[in-house]
């Protein structure tokens, strides 16, 4: 009885639809408690961005109760590329699953690096650190997560292993880029710098960055593989490792090759495409569409099979691939009522009191707080650059280091807040609710964040150029 009772009064997380909802409803309340209020915006170079010095205040346009559930419908819609992604890139590896070339593969891969486990992490958290820092991929390498996640397994780690190597990875080397084209390239442009430049400090940030990410999931893969039960993923079912684990061997056939062989060309044609011919979803998701149909031709299986192996794949992304765009909805009910630039306006005015040596640090937490409300990278910069820049040149913060505390701010949470789409596609991917995410992943965020900060203010104080 005294059992039962502690459980009943035990506090449970709330689902995180219950979550985001939480925030859409805070969102709709602030529009009856914050100015409406706007920037005026001009095109250049094909980028639309603020003008600095014309915020004014509009008549209202509060949000009503029936405006609350519009924007889930409307936060679905303006994501609706990056869901259809998450839908297809998920029925493609159904597939792929179905023939059991990932539990092949894996089982094989697992007996070659026996003994060396460790240097998996490492090594695949520098390339994916590698492709953010200097390509700005994203969304291109959340695929690998679903390869990842077996092998992760089977040598003794767990699915937060294998998802943190291709997210955290990627995040590490977004958020501490030295020439990536998609945030410190605009942000850049925007204030008149020539692009990539201040690139020999921002390596040193980078491999900074990079190497404590690398430190904090090799310490918790360490843990777990001494202690199973320490793992906080310990009990859960996983759809890309409900055979992984097992004692069963599996054999790696020529079909399976021939299937690998089908998905490594899939991924060197995605990097071609992104990079050569500046792909977008559209032509991502087309490509893994193909690949599927490839992968199930070469395994012989008959065209209903591939069908129902699709569904089955797109299946289990369901509940991740909708909270993308119910995050998005919280965007709908900021901008739809019209506080988004006024909540910009204040937080640039605070960083105007500040005396010029804290100012850098100011313009950092600035940057950190609007990406919770503005996850693009290239979004942000051409929402804020515009008023910082000009803000730095009074503060007496240089131009270098107002781009270096966007950069910054604007990567970090990147892996931490639900209105980050590619990171919510990743985490349906890998089959790990946001809730447990953000209790394994949050003393790295601080980290992270105080890094961000200790960075910003060495730039500060050497006059960074």
């Amino acid at each position: 009885m005294e059992m039962q009772t502690e459980k009943k009064g035990r506090f449970k997380v709330p689902h995180v639809y219950v979550i985001l909802f939480s925030f859409i409803i805070i969102g709709a309340i602030c529009t009856y408690i914050i100015p409406a209020g706007e920037f005026d915006r001009i095109e250049q170079d094909g980028r639309t961005i603020v003008v600095p010095g014309s915020y004014h205040e509009i008549p209202e346009n509060r949000t009503t109760i029936l405006n609350v559930f519009e924007s889930i419908h409307k936060g679905m819609i303006a994501t609706a590329p990056l869901i259809f992604y998450i839908f297809i890139v998920g029925g493609a590896f159904g597939i792929l699953r179905a023939t059991g070339a990932i539990e092949g593969a894996v089982h094989s891969m697992a007996k070659k690096i026996a003994g060396r486990e460790q240097l998996l992490i490492p090594v695949l958290m520098t390339f994916f650190a590698l492709s953010g820092a200097m390509l700005g991929l994203a969304e291109e390498t959340i695929p690998y997560i679903t390869i990842l996640i077996p092998l992760a397994v089977l040598i003794g780690f767990d699915s937060m292993v294998g998802t943190a190597i291709v997210l955290l990875g990627t995040s590490a080397g977004f958020t501490a880029a030295f020439m990536n084209p998609f945030t410190v390239g605009i942000a850049q442009g925007i204030a008149e710098l020539p692009i990539f430049s201040g690139m020999y400090l921002r390596i040193i940030f980078f491999v900074i960055f990079l190497t404590v990410s690398i430190w904090y999931v090799m310490r918790y893969a360490n843990k777990i593989k001494k202690n199973p039960k320490a793992s906080v993923m310990f009990g859960e079912k996983n759809a890309l490792i409900d055979s992984s684990d097992s004692d069963q061997t599996f054999p790696f056939t020529t079909r399976h090759k021939l299937a690998f062989f089908v998905l490594l060309g899939t991924l060197v044609g995605l990097a071609v495409g992104v990079i050569r011919f500046e792909w977008g979803l559209t032509q991502m998701t087309g490509l893994f569409l193909i690949m599927g149909i490839l992968i199930g031709l070469v395994s012989r299986m008959n065209f209903s099979s591939m069908a129902e192996s699709f569904i089955k794949g797109c299946e289990v992304l369901i509940m991740g691939a909708l909270v993308v765009g119910i995050a998005n909805a919280i965007l709908i009910i900021l901008r739809e009522g019209l506080i988004m630039d006024t909540i910009l306006y204040g937080l640039a005015s605070a960083v105007d009191s500040l005396p010029p040596q804290l100012a850098a640090l100011g313009m950092y937490i600035v940057q950190c707080l609007v990406n919770y409300i503005v996850p693009s990278g290239s979004g942000q910069a051409a929402l804020t650059m515009p008023i910082m820049v000009p803000l730095s040149d009074l503060l007496g913060v240089t131009r270098q280091t107002a781009v270096l505390a966007f950069q910054f701010g604007d990567g970090i949470s990147n892996i931490f807040t639900p209105t980050s789409g590619y990171f919510m596609a990743g985490l349906a991917l890998g089959g790990i609710s946001w809730i447990k995410w953000v209790k394994w992943i949050w003393p790295l965020i601080a980290i992270h964040y105080v890094l961000g900060a200790i960075f910003v203010t060495i730039a500060q104080l050497i006059n960074y150029q």
